[in-house]
């Protein structure tokens, strides 16, 4: 599709990406102290996702070219420190490496490692020179060429992989330049991390660029897909438009999807009835909305239980410890799951039910009982959690144990009597506080309370007031938070060996929690689908040869309009698929045809679309050329830009693709920019 070029236009959406310059780059073999900054994997599991376009970055991606004749096969090797996945590609590319482009910006990686014989001075390859001056931000690592090694890499993949995910191994056993970035990725995390995955613990897939559609980064922009163009941080796009989600997963999931549409009509078919079902049955909505919510970040939890750390330390027991608790809340949450899926009519729902009907959720939460307090669950706020953590393991499991509990039962009484007597003291309202940095403070509200001789006694210490309460300590609660410190280590250490030895015991069926996680995070997804449908009176999307819609509206500008949009009509099928829009300044042509755009992702990931009737044509690649700016970072101008932009597309273009052109040669004079529109639209209906 195109618009035709006005020359008295002065729109110009800029859509270049925010770049800094680049943190390092790291040119030596596998070593701990080549760490720059990727994070330690002690963390907390997430109760649910903030509702923001911007991901933490948390992956780390393993990129490997072909040499010789294999130049542009490209293999790749990702996994988030925060998920238990392992996700291999391989696929060839072309000189402009556009495909590594696009898929390295869906997984907006923390680091990129890369083989040093592609990135020493002088001899660097393209691919290399292309990533580093699209991923300015992220940081650079280079590994020896002999650590890709595919031997290695399926040996690795042989000892990690979950029996459930087993058939990759058919995949992948001749994709030798994903397996070369696997065994590379995977010794370079064991070494920064400072762990190991337990045997038979990853989920690994084999990820192929025919699966899903294609939407270069460009394009993602130009659709406002994930960032809003104005403001990256408010929520005016195709994510916050559809993102309800209520954890983590679902957020990750949602956003995954946005970028990478599904082109099995059948797939979609079987998410829009889950859908339809969701938004008829009312009960079923909000029960499931209900139970879903209270899901941590099972993904993360996963990560964190199947991490073998290679050195104990407290922080690592005391991770632990909570992760066990964490596990034990999600594992009571599988029965109401299951039951509030179990009248479900659509197949997709039905799977779910009858996956959670695995009997190793019930003996992993047996086997956690008989060790862990019945009344020990997730809890918000750090005292909680610490009490939490405390007394999880049941008493007379450990002597020694019970002796530390009790000895830190004693001093939390001696902190609250000792507060208790300064208050009488001075006879002021003291209250005990704890925070995570501070332990055990003392706390004074100053509503109607005045120090005696309005002087403040001399043994209150790091006295800090915030509006009118003032909070400080003394001498004899710092000694007694140390006290309590080191009494909370021996529990800890104690407790984590009991953890431990619970933990082995359970390895064996914890690979259960995979089926969960996919069925949690889907689950959200639709739900959000669902819920989105309700704010705006959509359609469920027909899929023929025919792209056909009535009175559709733009999504995006539906949301953040005072004003309900104008809405359009569009129809497109095999005898008439080239359509030019005319129209005066201002007049919404870039708008329309953005909407058509959107519509297309909406139908394919699943969802309603806001409209009276939509039937849609499936698209294996989406491409926009919009924008008429130029680059001084590139040094392109307005027609240069243009230039690579439309030769990409020309390059990249199927009979399948959806293509949407705005105002093409407005960079150069008028009857330059009619000839290169006549010689574009001329090779485009070629197709």
């Amino acid at each position: 599709m195109f618009t035709a070029p006005s020359a008295q236009s002065s729109r110009g959406l800029d859509a270049r990406i925010g770049k800094t310059p680049l943190s390092s780059t790291s040119s030596r073999p596998v070593r701990p102290a080549c760490r720059l900054r990727t994070p330690q994997t002690i963390h907390s599991v997430t109760s649910s996702s903030a509702v923001s376009a911007h991901v933490v970055a948390s992956v780390i991606v393993a990129v490997v070219e072909g040499r010789g004749l294999a130049r542009g096969e490209i293999g790749m090797a990702s996994i988030d420190l925060k998920s238990p996945e392992l996700i291999l590609s391989q696929f060839a590319d072309s000189t402009t490496y556009a495909k590594v482009i696009t898929k390295l910006q869906i997984l907006t990686p923390l680091e990129i490692i890369m083989p040093n014989t592609a990135c020493d001075k002088g001899s660097g390859t393209k691919l290399y020179s292309l990533v580093t001056e699209n991923f300015k931000s992220v940081t650079f690592s280079t590994v020896q060429r002999r650590y890709f090694n595919e031997t290695k890499g399926l040996e690795y993949i042989e000892q990690l992989c979950t029996p459930e995910f087993s058939t990759v191994l058919m995949e992948v056993q001749t994709k030798y330049y994903c397996l070369a970035a696997a065994a590379a990725l995977l010794k370079y995390v064991e070494f920064i991390q400072n762990t190991v995955y337990a045997p038979k613990s990853l989920k690994i897939n084999f990820k192929g660029s025919e699966q899903t559609a294609m939407i270069d980064s460009a394009s993602a922009q130009h659709l406002e897909l994930i960032i809003n163009n104005r403001d990256p941080r408010n929520n005016h796009t195709l994510y916050g438009v559809l993102n309800y989600t209520k954890t983590a997963g679902g957020s990750r999931r949602l956003r995954s999807n946005i970028l990478e549409p599904l082109v099995d009509v059948e797939t979609i078919n079987t998410r829009l009835d889950c859908v339809q079902e969701l938004l008829q049955d009312e009960e079923l909505f909000f029960s499931l909305q209900s139970v879903i919510s209270r899901f941590l970040d099972t993904e993360q939890l996963l990560s964190v239980l199947v991490q073998i750390p290679k050195q104990d330390t407290v922080q690592g027991a005391e991770s632990k410890i909570t992760n066990l608790i964490y596990l034990k809340h999600t594992l009571e949450l599988v029965e109401p799951l299951q039951s509030t899926l179990k009248n479900c009519k659509t197949p997709l729902l039905q799977a779910y039910c009858s996956s959670l009907e695995d009997n190793r959720f019930s003996l992993i939460l047996q086997k956690i009982k008989t060790v862990i307090n019945d009344d020990t669950r997730y809890m918000k706020g750090c005292l909680n959690m610490r009490t939490q953590k405390c007394y999880a393991v049941r008493p007379n499991i450990n002597e020694f144990l019970d002796i530390a509990r009790r000895t830190y039962t004693e001093i939390v009484d001696d902190v609250a009597g000792m507060i208790t007597q300064l208050g009488e003291k001075y006879n002021l309202p003291l209250k005990t506080s704890f925070s995570a940095t501070r332990g055990f403070f003392i706390q004074l509200n100053l509503d109607g309370a005045v120090f005696p001789n309005d002087q403040t006694p001399s043994e209150f210490m790091k006295i800090t007031m915030v509006k009118n309460s003032y909070s400080f300590t003394t001498a004899d609660l710092i000694k007694m938070n140390e006290r309590c410190q080191e009494s909370l280590r021996e529990i800890y250490h104690m407790t984590y060996l009991v953890v431990c030895k619970l933990l082995s015991e359970i390895y064996e069926n914890i690979h259960c929690l995979y089926k969960l996680s996919d069925a949690v995070s889907m689950l959200d997804m639709l739900l959000s689908f669902a819920h989105a449908c309700t704010i705006s009176d959509c359609v469920r999307p027909e899929f023929t040869d025919t792209l056909a819609i009535k009175q559709g509206r733009h999504p995006i500008l539906e949301k953040i309009s005072m004003e309900n949009p104008i809405p359009n009509n569009t129809y497109i099928s095999d005898g008439n698929n080239f359509i030019i829009v005319t129209g005066p300044n201002m007049s919404g042509k870039s708008t329309y045809l953005k909407q058509i755009a959107l519509f297309q992702i909406i139908a394919q990931i699943g969802s309603f679309v806001p409209a009276e009737y939509a039937s849609m044509r499936i698209a294996d690649q989406i491409f926009t050329r919009i924008g008429v700016d130029d680059d001084i970072e590139t040094n392109s101008s307005t027609f240069m830009k243009e230039m690579k932009e439309i030769t990409y597309i020309i390059q990249n273009v199927t009979d399948k693709s959806l293509i949407i052109i705005d105002e093409l040669g407005r960079g150069t004079s008028a009857e330059e920019g009619i000839g290169i529109c006549h010689a574009v639209c001329e090779f485009l209906l070629s197709f």
